[in-house]
């Protein structure tokens, strides 16, 4: 069996060393080929979406420029329709048919995860690396805690063997930064200075990114 690949889907609004770090940390922990960063399409109707997609998707590549650990996807940033998860899945599926794939999202996201669109199908093409979170936990008699009982393994091995079907639960590293903080910093005139790259600093500097209106 080949060296799992990590998918990490997310806005990456703007990117920060929290995706990074917590991305990089998981791929050593869990022995993967890399991890590829997948940024998602969001609708132009969202408050908070202020700027391009392709500002995010341009950020995204500088900050990972030097990590050969950490690549990056434009396949939903690119999608003519609506990107479902389960799509950009089967995707990397038909890519890579002999390699197993991880999917990491964080507690905030498996307690609702069964609410997904096809979720039997995510779950039927890869595994779920579940980053634990402090205010995040799996409520007993949920769906969520039925899924876990079913699918968890506490071996990493599992995530070699098998193509998909199993739920790891990771011990996120603990770096409390959020893109919505670092929206509210820029439109304030704050720094943003060692929470995110500086290639993505320069760059939201030089577009006048998360401006105030």
């Amino acid at each position: 069996m080949k060296t799992p690949i990590g998918l990490f889907g997310g806005t990456f609004n703007p990117v920060h060393h929290g995706h990074l770090r917590s991305a990089l940390d998981i791929c050593h922990a869990l022995s993967l080929a890399h991890v590829t960063l997948i940024p998602n399409f969001i609708s132009p109707h969202k408050q908070h979406e202020t700027i391009a997609p392709t500002h995010r998707l341009t950020m995204l590549t500088l900050a990972t420029q030097s990590c050969q650990q950490l690549k990056v996807s434009d396949i939903e940033i690119n999608s003519p329709t609506v990107s479902f998860t389960v799509d950009t899945i089967i995707h990397f599926r038909n890519n890579y048919p002999d390699q197993p794939l991880c999917f990491l999202m964080g507690m905030d996201s498996f307690v609702n995860f069964t609410t997904w669109h096809r979720w039997q199908d995510i779950l039927q093409h890869c595994h779920l690396v579940v980053s634990q979170r402090p205010g995040y936990q799996v409520e007993a008699q949920s769906d969520a805690h039925t899924l876990l009982t079913q699918h968890e393994t506490k071996n990493i091995n599992d995530l070699r063997v098998n193509l998909g079907g199993r739920i790891y639960l990771h011990q996120a590293f603990p770096l409390a930064i959020s893109s919505s903080q670092m929206r509210q910093a820029i439109s304030e005139n704050q720094p943003i200075t060692f929470l995110t790259p500086p290639a993505v600093e320069a760059y939201i500097t030089t577009h006048q990114l998360y401006l105030a209106n």
